[in-house]
């Protein structure tokens, strides 16, 4: 059912009723680390919740936790309209040596 793209999750999209309403199915993925990135929270206009955004730092000492989700091209079009306007999608190496989409902020 996969194409063979990953997509790095750190926030909500990790989580299985986020998955069902934006991808219709529960993702498989792995554990898996994203280094020289931390997670910040960004304040959405309200009545939104804060939402989890990456930030790039290039310290070899910080890191996201999160998970590489097999996806499939539609459903990184599927993500790319779930995720906030601050946001860009770019392309990162994962600490098992795998490439990721990744989320991070502008």
């Amino acid at each position: 059912m996969t194409d063979g793209q990953l997509l790095f999750a750190y926030g909500k999209l990790r989580l299985p009723d986020v998955q069902l309403d934006t991808f219709g199915r529960l993702l498989d993925g792995d554990d898996d680390v994203l280094p020289g990135f931390t997670i910040d929270h960004r304040d959405l206009e309200p009545p939104r919740p804060s939402h989890p955004v990456l930030r790039h730092t290039g310290d070899r000492f910080d890191k996201a936790v999160g998970r590489a989700l097999r996806v499939t091209e539609d459903e990184l079009d599927a993500a790319d309209e779930f995720e906030v306007e601050s946001c860009r999608r770019i392309s990162a190496r994962l600490a098992s040596g795998r490439l990721a989409w990744v989320y991070v902020a502008v």
